[in-house]
């Protein structure tokens, strides 16, 4: 009977090896997801290495080039009311923008995942409170919290990264208690329990691994949403503050301008449309690499791949 159920343990669970073969087979069909990955990946390339190749820094002023347009001699991308090389300063803020994005939404992904498995694999009075106390996270307004949060403590690259971090793990946690609830009364688990396993055993070698890929997949739209409230943030002044670049507090300064201008023929709309521009292009490549890693990790299309 007991040799029966170790069969059992191990036929219900696709070989590690195996499984990570079908999952880059599937992913690689994935021409979308593939774009993203390029995009994300040339995005990171120019935030972190661009700089290193340029003459001058993010806040180094000339005043004799005060606004000029792009493509005008030695700036690329046009320069900023202070006459700021506006290419530096977007290479500048993707990295901060960036930084803010996969660590916030590191943070993120693992509290909602500890709590998620603690939640669905132990139930009962555990998951009553857990969850509750999620939905009292999740109804509280956040941008009015934002604001208290920054009168009291400052705003800036830590507190920043906090509020996102404190704020946006409820979603995955949700998640991957629904993965877990279902994972739980699957044979192989049952198996496990027959044969002794401790609880956390259980849950670190049985329900982890089969939890990952709704992970995986939440902590990219994490991503996305992480360098969306970063922008948001610092475009309302509550986030990165100047002189360090974000994309965000880029768009905040600039609108200034834009709306000063008015209609005449000076209007620097290169302030806008580059960080504008860099924000739209890595949240739609991180949106699209979310979506091949779901299809490629889905355990139902693996096992038909």
């Amino acid at each position: 009977m007991k040799k029966k159920i170790e069969q059992l343990q191990d036929s219900s669970v696709i070989p590690i090896g195996t499984y990570w073969q079908l999952v880059r087979k599937r992913f690689l069909k994935h021409r979308l997801a593939l774009f993203g990955l390029i995009i994300l990946v040339f995005v990171t390339i120019f935030s972190l290495i661009g700089p290193l190749f340029m003459e001058i820094t993010y806040d180094e002023f000339d005043l004799s080039a005060i606004f000029a347009p792009p493509f005008s001699q030695n700036h690329l991308f046009g320069t900023d009311e202070l006459g700021r090389d506006v290419l530096v300063r977007v290479m500048y803020g993707g990295r901060i923008s960036l930084f803010v994005g996969f660590v916030s939404s590191l943070i993120t992904t693992a509290i909602g995942l500890l709590i998620g498995l603690i939640s669905g694999y132990f139930g009962g009075i555990v998951d009553r409170l857990l969850m509750r106390f999620v939905d009292v996270m999740l109804s509280i307004p956040l941008f009015p919290i934002l604001l208290i949060l920054t009168m009291v403590f400052g705003s800036g690259l830590t507190n920043t990264i906090l509020v996102l971090s404190v704020f946006g793990w409820m979603g995955v946690s949700r998640l991957v208690r629904g993965v877990v609830l279902s994972i739980r009364e699957n044979e192989y688990i049952m198996a496990a329990r027959v044969l002794g396993t401790s609880r956390l055993k259980i849950l670190f070698k049985h329900v982890l691994p089969n939890a990952m890929p709704i992970t995986i997949v939440s902590m990219t739209l994490n991503l996305s949403y992480a360098i969306l409230s970063e922008s948001s943030l610092s475009y309302l002044g509550l986030g990165i503050q100047p002189p360090t670049p974000s994309w965000g507090n880029m768009l905040q300064r600039s609108m200034n301008y834009i709306l000063s201008t008015g209609h005449s023929n000076t209007v620097p709309w290169w302030l806008v449309f580059f960080p504008g521009f860099m924000i739209f292009i890595t949240v739609l490549s991180v949106n699209f690499l979310g979506d091949g890693l779901r299809d490629a990790l889905d355990p139902k299309f693996v096992s038909e791949a």
